[in-house]
C-alpha cells in the first residue's frame, strides 16, 4: 500500500498517531500551529533541508535512518547554541508511489531521535513530491544561560570537541565503492554514514563550562572551524597529533586506500561538537582538546597541507 492509496489527510493522521508528546509541548498536531512552552522567554531556533540523491539514498538507507538523521541534524545544532532541544516540525514532500511502510519507518525515526533528547514532533505539512524532501526545524530552551555563539573565541582559548569524528564519510567511502560490508568495523562506519550520533548533552555542558564559541561538525572540522575563525576574528591552530583516528575509520580507509586523518578533519555529518574554552578550565573526559586559537585569521593544520576542506552544498 502505498501513501497515494491513503490520501493527504489519511497519511497525516497515519504521521500523527505515531508521535507521542513532550511535556514541552503544549498543544500538538491538530491545529494551524502547535504551541510549545518557552519557560526561558527565548526561543533557539534551527533549520534545515534534506533531499533525497543529495544527503540521502534510499537504496542506502531505510526510512527509518533517513528520520532519525533528519531529526538528529537539526537537535544538534540546537545543542551546539548550548540549548536543550525541546521540539521539530517537520516539512514533508512525498511520491504517492512511496510505500506506507517507509513512511512509518520514517515517522518512528523522527519520533526516536526526539526522543533521545527529551524533545517530540510537535507538527508539520506534507506535500507530493517527485522525491523525499524533507524540511525540519527544532527548537530549543537555553534555560537561562546565554547562547553560545561563533563568534566567542579569542586568543589564548583551546579548541576541544567531542563525539565521533571521520565515521560519516568513511561510511559514506564504503558505500561508494560498493564494498561488501562484512566485518564489525565496516558495519559500524556505515551505520554511522546513516544515522549519526550528536553527543547532544555536551552543548549545555560546554555553555555551563564557559565554551566562548561552538558548533556540531556538519561539513567538516576544518571548514565548520572556518567560520569560527572568521567570525571571531581569530586564528586557528590544530594539532594533527592530538586527533585519535578510531579503529572503525582506520580499517574503512584501508579498504578504500584513503587517508583516515583527512575524513577526521575534512568529514562532515557526524555532527560531533567543536568548542573553543579559557584555558583555565578543566574539561571533562569527553572532550578531547585539539589546538587552540591564536591572532591571525584561518585555521590551520600544523605540519600538513590541506587542500578540500569539507562539504560544500553548491560544489
Amino acid at each position: 500500500m502505498t501513501v497515494g492509496d491513503l490520501g493527504e489527510f489519511g497519511v497525516v493522521n497515519r504521521i500523527t498517531g505515531r508521535l507521542p508528546q513532550g511535556a514541552a509541548v503544549m498543544l500538538g498536531p491538530g491545529d494551524d500551529a502547535a504551541v510549545v512552552a518557552a519557560p526561558d522567554g527565548r526561543v533557539v531556533v534551527s533549520t534545515d533541508l534534506l533531499l533525497e540523491g543529495r544527503h540521502f539514498r534510499r537504496d542506502w538507507s531505510g526510512g527509518y535512518d533517513v528520520g532519525r538523521k533528519a531529526a538528529a541534524q537539526n537537535l544538534a545544532d540546537v545543542a551546539a547554541m548550548g540549548a536543550v532541544p525541546t521540539s521539530i516540525v517537520v516539512g514533508l514532500g512525498i511520491p504517492a508511489d512511496l510505500p506506507l511502510t517507509w513512511l512509518d519507518e520514517l515517522t518512528d525515526g523522527f519520533r526516536d531521535e526526539c526522543a533521545v533528547v527529551g524533545a517530540s514532533v510537535a507538527g508539520g505539512d506534507v506535500t507530493r513530491c517527485d522525491q523525499v524532501v524533507i524540511g525540519v526545524s527544532a527548537l530549543g530552551d537555553l534555560k537561562g544561560r546565554a547562547p553560545v555563539l561563533r563568534s566567542g573565541a579569542r586568543p589564548g582559548h583551546v579548541v576541544a570537541v567531542t563525539g565521533r569524528l571521520g565515521y560519516a564519510a568513511a561510511g559514506w567511502a564504503v558505500l561508494e565503492e560498493g564494498l561488501a560490508v562484512g566485518s564489525p568495523a565496516l558495519e559500524e562506519v556505515v551505520a554511522a554514514h546513516r544515522r549519526p550520533s550528536p553527543p547532544y548533552s555536551m552543548g549545555p555542558q560546554a555553555a555551563e563550562l564557559g565554551a566562548g564559541a561552538m558548533l556540531d561538525v556538519s561539513d567538516g572540522l576544518l571548514q565548520d572551524l572556518g567560520h569560527v575563525a572568521e567570525a571571531s576574528g581569530v586564528r586557528i591552530e590544530l594539532d594533527p597529533e592530538a586527533f585519535a583516528v578510531a579503529e572503525p575509520v582506520a580499517v574503512a580507509a584501508k579498504e578504500v586506500g584513503a587517508d583516515p586523518l583527512e575524513w577526521v578533519l575534512t568529514g562532515g555529518e557526524d555532527h560531533a561538537l567543536a568548542a573553543v574554552f579559557p584555558s583555565e578550565v578543566s574539561l571533562p573526559a569527553s572532550w578531547q582538546v585539539v589546538g587552540h586559537v591564536v591572532e591571525g585569521a584561518g585555521v590551520v593544520v600544523r605540519g600538513r597541507e590541506v587542500g578540500r576542506r569539507g562539504w560544500d552544498h553548491f560544489e
